[in-house]
């Protein structure tokens, strides 16, 4: 509020009465100093004959009776400044050779002669006065603008909110109604899939009881090798695979113990019990073994050297050799069997056997079914996903509106928006109510110098500093924190920003919406302009 004061003390006029009073003395204090009384120090500690008052001796503790000379360390020397602000210096600076008031009161004895710069002085404080008075003005009329549409804000977020809430509840019915839907087109679904499962499932446990039974009477045929319809003890033990201690060999006991008290089954008791009892240990017979006859036969013809031709011995080799090459070119076209593919390898087989254990596909009635439900599904699905976006919405909407954006609203419009300012260093971004970031010039992550906390209470007038807490933390030290700020201005621009302690960040932001009222203008006199 001074800058408005002073502007109004910059126009007033000011009449230049002349008041006797010893020099130094200030025009509020010259009633202290009455030439026709005896003169008390101004702290009471003692009363002197007033011609003592400026005898460049110290008579009074607080150096009130030596305004005009430098005689009391304590004293003070008023300098009048006319045109300009008046103030006061030390008496010690009094005739020290150096102008201090820029009237050069201070200097009446000192022999050095200063210009009075005191109107100078003044006209460039009023010019730079008049400029902040101007940005004040302007500043606070932009302010009234951003009050207006900070309510019109607040009244659209009402109604929006309040559309929102009421879609809400359309949407939730919507959403209760979609999931009743879904769920009793689900039931015949589960009921049909089940029943599908199920089918395939007895399908596969009565071919999995087929091919149990085929392999159990095949073990059956090569474990009775007398063909007389029964399994012994003796036929067991030619398979040692079926050996319960792992010793390698099978023996009558052994044998005794998997037939039981009987002392051979049947092909029936064999199916029911026996067959269970070895089907996991149980190896087919392998294939007979290469005759001996036949693999000496081809070890000879391996062995055998080869005898030259008599044709090679007259000389006639090479033409030989071309002709037998040509042949045996021949016989590869002539033999195209040789070329046929392989047979697939057991791979093939694996996939065939894992196609026929895969689930069939579902019939007509059933696939009918679950088309039905899943597009109930997706229409249930679709709705509760737009349920939750308009919740959210809902959310971040009310907490936008309990924001303290001003006693007016005035800051509401800096909310959503950020402003950057560019250093040698780095790259500040100030989001009002969101977030402040720093990011290195030449390339780098972001750091979070806090996200909004709440604005200072501590001021004397409450909008004037943003405090922005639990930023990214610190090496060995506390989490990053930021103060901003707000100094009236016609424009909305990030000026300043420095790091005045370790991890704590001070911000400056000009913006209107920090601007007060101006005092009401008076008209001035031109003759008088003192500050």
């Amino acid at each position: 509020m001074f800058l408005p004061l002073l502007l109004l003390l910059l126009s007033v006029a000011t009449a230049a009465v002349e008041v006797k009073r010893p020099r130094g003395v200030s025009l509020t204090n010259h009633h202290f100093y009455d030439k026709s009384k005896p003169f008390t120090c101004l702290d009471g500690s003692s009363t002197i004959p007033f011609d003592q008052v400026n005898d460049d001796y110290c008579d009074c503790q607080d150096g009130s009776d030596e305004p005009g000379t430098a005689a009391c360390p304590e004293g003070r020397f008023h300098c009048t400044n006319a045109g300009y602000k008046p103030h006061y210096i030390p008496s010690s600076r009094v005739n020290d050779g150096i102008c201090d008031c820029c009237d050069a009161t201070d200097e009446y004895n000192s022999g050095v002669i200063c210009d009075n710069t005191c109107r100078e002085m003044g006209r460039k404080e009023k010019e730079t006065l008049e400029q902040m008075a101007e940005v004040a003005r302007e500043g606070f009329r932009l302010k009234k603008i951003l009050i207006e549409e900070g309510k019109k804000g607040q009244e659209e977020k009402r109604s929006r909110l309040l559309g929102l809430q009421e879609s809400k509840k359309a949407l939730e019915e919507q959403v209760a109604m979609l999931r009743a839907v879904k769920e009793e087109a689900e039931k015949p679904e589960k009921e049909f899939k089940e029943r599908h499962q199920r089918l395939w499932e007895e399908q596969q446990a009565a071919a999995r009881a087929a091919r149990d039974q085929e392999q159990a009477a095949s073990a059956f045929q090569e474990l009775d090798d007398d063909t007389d319809g029964v399994i012994s003890v003796a036929e067991l033990q030619t398979h040692p695979e079926l050996d319960p201690d792992g010793d390698g060999a099978l023996s009558e006991a052994e044998a005794q113990a998997l037939l039981g008290e009987a002392l051979h089954v049947d092909a029936a008791s064999f199916q029911e019990g026996l067959w269970a009892a070895i089907k996991d240990k149980y190896r087919q017979e392998a294939l007979p073994p290469v005759p001996p006859l036949a693999e000496a036969t081809t070890e000879k013809m391996l062995e055998a050297p080869e005898e030259p031709s008599p044709l090679e011995d007259e000389g006639e080799g090479p033409g030989l050799e071309e002709e037998t090459e040509e042949d045996e070119e021949d016989e590869e076209e002539e033999n195209p069997e040789e070329d046929k593919e392989p047979l697939p390898p057991q791979s093939v087989k694996v996939e065939e056997e894992v196609e026929k254990d895969k689930m069939p596909p579902y019939d007509e009635r059933t696939q009918a079914y679950i088309d039905a439900a899943q597009e109930a599904r997706d229409h249930f699905e679709e709705a509760e996903k737009s349920l939750t976006e308009m919740e959210e919405s809902i959310r971040n909407l009310e907490q936008e509106m309990a924001l303290d954006l001003g006693s007016n609203g005035e800051f509401s419009y800096l909310f959503g928006q950020c402003y950057e300012l560019s250093t040698n260093e780095y790259i500040y971004r100030l989001c009002p109510f969101n977030r402040v970031t720093q990011k290195p010039n030449h390339g780098g992550s972001e750091t979070n110098l806090g996200t909004w906390g709440s604005w200072d209470a501590s001021e004397e007038e409450k909008f004037r500093i943003m405090h922005y807490e639990h930023g990214t933390g610190c090496w060995q030290g506390p989490n990053r924190s930021t103060k901003v700020k707000l100094v009236c201005g016609k424009e909305t621009v990030v000026t300043s920003a420095t790091e005045p302690s370790r991890c704590e960040y001070l911000m400056e932001l000009v913006t209107p919406a920090a601007c007060q009222e101006p005092p009401p203008e008076f008209p001035g006199d031109p003759d008088h302009d003192e500050l």
